[in-house]
């Protein structure tokens, strides 16, 4: 009889990440034959029930989208605020969808969400190099040499990152600001404002406009699309190399 992690069984039946279900197994949300199990490790066979928040695990049918947030959105499932999450875009999807990765809360752009915990992990493990563009508006006009640190790869915070496609789109001489793009395949916690802030341009407005493949070309602010069948096989073929 085969066994499987209890976080691996609650990823792959596209609950949440695995990461996320071992958050959810040590808040007590998680029942194995009707006993709460807080301990990392359990394992489980098809044989067992097992619940999460009262709701039986069931095989959902996989689901991939790319969504459009909007500015001053949670990237979470819940929130304990009561602020507007992702997923309250997707009133309609009977799967429990959550994202991969995040945005920040006023930053806009492209997001994938999911209900396939291994996907979400692929795309989430450190060796996946995916490039992601951003856009911002930052504060000061920048040249060329002012974002040469940024293409080198600048130290931050003690860690040295990896060099950047970085370049001045659009310039506002009157208000001083500028259009900078940034192309990074890193994922790190705020990562883009503080390269522009280390190199002296703070960033006032971000998005991130593209997440290798997938583009936001066609939709809106709250708006998203189903990723097609060779999307989904070019990112797992990216994860894979």
């Amino acid at each position: 009889m085969n066994e499987e992690r209890l976080q691996k069984v609650i990823a792959a039946a596209g609950v949440a990440s695995r990461r996320h279900a071992e958050e959810m197994i040590t808040a007590g949300r998680v029942t194995v034959n009707g006993e709460i199990v807080r301990q990392q490790g359990v394992k489980v066979t098809t044989h067992d029930e097992v619940t999460v928040d009262g709701v039986p695990l069931a095989k959902e049918k996989k689901q991939y989208f790319l969504f459009y947030k909007p500015r001053g959105v949670i990237t979470a499932v819940t929130d304990n605020k009561d602020r507007k999450t992702v997923t309250d875009y997707f009133p309609e999807v009977r799967e429990r969808l959550y994202p991969v990765g995040r945005l920040d809360y006023d930053t806009s752009g492209a997001l994938i969400m999911t209900n396939d915990g291994d996907f979400a992990n692929m795309l989430m493990h450190p060796k996946f190099n995916i490039d992601k563009r951003y856009v911002a508006k930052v504060k000061g006009i920048p040249t060329g040499a002012a974002l040469r640190p940024l293409r080198d790869g600048i130290t931050i915070e003690g860690r040295k990152l990896a060099p950047a496609h970085a370049r001045v789109l659009s310039r506002d001489r009157v208000k001083q600001t500028a259009i900078v793009e940034l192309v990074i395949h890193q994922g790190l916690n705020h990562q883009v404002k503080k390269m522009l802030k280390a190199v002296g341009f703070p960033v006032e407005k971000l998005a991130r406009e593209a997440i290798g493949p997938l583009e936001l070309t066609g939709l809106q602010p709250g708006n998203y699309r189903k990723l097609t069948h060779s999307e989904i096989a070019a990112l797992r073929e990216l994860g894979e190399k």
